[in-house]
């Protein structure tokens, strides 16, 4: 068996049935409410058909999130949906169906005093930037690891918020954000993590991404005259968008229209927090190293997250930083500006193609979709 590749074949049976019964009515209201936001739009899905002639596939395509509301990945859509609603919520606003304008729930947090406070490797902590500092006018401070880089600092700042760096990792720093939280006077904490005792603001994250998953299921019949993705293949970081799309593609109404599909996560080999929680049958920690895969430069997965990867993700992949540099160069080739986290789905595909094919029932009438999660950033050249 591959050491890059863990099957989790009890996934392939497994449906993923939400508490909810209101799904598809708050996934209308999560799309309503971010067609408000300044320079929404959707993302374009690429036709890869060279790489699916190349793997024997019938068809592979990329979601390309390197435009989203004009910031370069899509953290923005569940961010925006976040921090309205965890605003809202604490001043006592009905903001579950989206009704309140988001500006009006700005203008009484600004009357209220009150901060928001986060945790960042860089898209998220910026795309809560935009939305709570910029859009909303509520003062932000964002807590970031030291490795950080200054370029993704500013870019932050830019937003309208204050950075704060924090000493270790990213998770060394989650601690300190939770602390100013909890001490300073009306701050809300908004992270896209589950952790012990902070679950709700999470999972608005993962409803906010129902929006690409959406846009995805119609572009997909479009391209392919009318045939549903078999595979789908995410970024896994904490977890969060990993949880949205495989609840998505193993949720019991899509198994019912379109049939099964299977999900594989791909992580890098410095931060496989996932990878090995499967082996082991258990959420467990791992020491994480320097990657230009920053923004899946985890080693805990959300506690939200974790139950839905368990049970459905049927493959986790890692790569490293070598394969993921060569597919960024190999979309840039094709003109998609994809960044590191992104173009890690498509190292992730290859590496199952020649490791995993058959296991994974890859074959030619497979279609296969890529969250491409990031767009075009500098990061060191791994040699």
């Amino acid at each position: 068996m591959s050491s890059f590749v863990y099957l989790n074949p009890p996934a392939r049976e497994w449906t993923y049935e939400p508490d909810d019964a209101q799904g598809r009515t708050q996934k209308d209201t999560v799309l309503s409410f971010h067609k408000t936001i300044p320079d929404y739009n959707e993302t374009t899905l690429h036709a890869l058909p060279d790489v699916a002639k190349e793997l024997g596939l019938g068809h592979v395509l990329l979601k390309d999130e390197s435009n989203r509301f004009g910031l370069p990945a899509f953290k923005i859509l569940g961010a925006s949906w976040a921090v309205y609603r965890a605003v809202g919520s604490h001043l006592g606003l009905p903001v579950s169906d989206g009704s309140i304008p988001f500006a009006e729930v700005g203008a009484k947090a600004k009357e209220a005093d009150i901060k928001i406070v986060t945790i960042t490797e860089g898209n998220c902590g910026r795309a809560v930037a935009r939305m709570a500092a910029k859009h909303m006018g509520i003062p932000t401070r964002v807590f970031v690891p030291s490795y950080m880089d200054e370029r993704t600092r500013e870019k932050i700042r830019g937003e309208g918020a204050e950075v704060v760096v924090g000493d270790g990792s990213y998770d060394d720093v989650i601690p300190m954000a939770m602390k100013e939280a909890k001490e300073r006077e009306n701050t809300i904490l908004v992270l896209d993590v589950g952790l012990e005792g902070y679950d709700e603001v999470p999972q608005y994250f993962v409803q906010g991404y129902s929006t690409m998953l959406a846009e995805s299921d119609r572009q997909v019949l479009e391209l392919t005259g009318g045939k549903p993705a078999t595979h789908a293949i995410v970024p896994v970081g904490a977890g969060s968008i990993g949880e949205a799309v495989t609840a998505h593609f193993k949720s019991g109404t899509r198994r019912k229209e379109f049939g099964p599909a299977r999900v594989l996560a791909v992580e890098p080999t410095t931060a496989a927090c996932l990878f090995e929680s499967l082996k082991v049958g258990k959420s467990v920690s791992v020491p994480t190293e320097d990657t230009i895969m920053c923004g899946m430069n985890c080693g805990t997965l959300s506690t939200t997250a974790w139950p839905v990867l368990r049970n459905g993700v049927d493959a986790a992949v890692v790569v490293t930083d070598v394969e993921s540099h060569n597919a960024v160069q190999e979309l840039h080739a094709r003109g998609i500006l994809a960044g590191p986290c992104g173009a890690a789905t498509l190292a992730a595909l290859k590496r199952v193609c020649a490791d995993a094919k058959q296991e994974l029932g890859l074959d030619d009438s497979s279609i296969v979709v890529l969250y491409c999660t990031e767009g075009q950033r500098y990061y060191p050249i791994p040699s």
